[in-house]
């Protein structure tokens, strides 16, 4: 049976900076553990626990930010599939909006530091192919909605 994780990839806009795509900033924590790589929040499913309730209570610990603070995009959501030790495992990704500017991450023990980057950087920072594409693919969705 496969290991089960979900999370969101979190975005906030800058507000008067650039034009879209530009203006568009992701969220990835810093492992504290391993080789410290960047992720966006995620963690693994509860028994009894539906998939985005999850991602919201794995996003609240590990980066201090609740559903008050966020909004989930509708239309969005990445599965990933790779091995773990040899073990399957997935992970479910949904795309939320940080509607609060002033919220504050907050990181849990699991992750050292955290960085809002534009795309770019939060694909070098990501590393693995898997989460650069769904990097790419929150950011089409979003281009798309603007049109």
């Amino acid at each position: 049976m496969a290991l089960r994780a979900c999370g969101f990839i979190v975005f906030r806009r800058l507000a008067g900076l650039n034009p879209p795509p530009g203006n568009i900033e992701y969220l990835l924590l810093q492992t504290s553990y391993g080789e410290h790589h960047w992720t966006p929040p995620k963690g693994h499913v509860d028994p009894g626990e539906d998939d985005l309730t999850t991602a919201l209570r794995e996003t609240k610990e590990e980066a201090g930010l609740g559903a008050e603070h966020l909004k989930v995009i509708d239309g969005f959501v990445q599965e990933l599939r790779y091995e773990v030790r040899g073990r399957p495992k997935e992970v479910l990704y949904w795309l939320a909006e940080l509607r609060s500017p002033e919220a504050a991450v907050t990181l849990s023990d699991e992750h050292q530091d955290y960085r809002w980057a534009q795309l770019e950087e939060a694909c070098r920072l990501a590393g693995y192919k898997d989460l650069q594409e769904t990097l790419r693919a929150a950011q089409r969705h979003l281009e798309a909605q603007r049109d």
